[in-house]
């Protein structure tokens, strides 16, 4: 499954994307979107899942648009997430680390514009 920021969901790593792109807190994401926060929190650490209407509320509600489109199925993606799969457990947490690390290096480098 496709995560953004390492996320335990793809909701919870696109509302936690939405909140941080808008620069706000958990508390102001929920007063614009008319949930709690402890809502909006267990959405972000994937404790609860919201439904795509209360998805689309919350981007909306960081001032985003959340777009989704169909696409032909990549069998490249299936084949690497089984072979990651086959990976002793340490192994795969360093494979997953090093990846977010550059991450974070491309996203600082983008901002930095180099």
């Amino acid at each position: 499954m496709s995560k953004i920021d390492a996320a335990p969901t793809l909701a919870a790593g696109v509302v936690r994307s939405a909140r941080q792109k808008a620069g706000l807190t958990q508390k102001e994401l929920a007063e614009a979107a008319g949930i709690s926060q402890q809502v909006v929190s267990a959405y972000e650490t994937g404790r609860r899942e919201p439904t795509l209407p209360t998805l689309l509320r919350l981007v909306r509600a960081a001032g985003l648009d959340l777009r989704l489109r169909l696409e032909p199925l990549d069998p490249h993606d299936a084949g690497v997430a089984q072979y990651l799969e086959s990976l002793p457990p340490d192994l795969r947490a360093d494979l997953e680390e090093a990846t977010r690390h550059r991450v974070r290096e491309a996203r600082l480098r983008a901002i930095r514009g180099r």
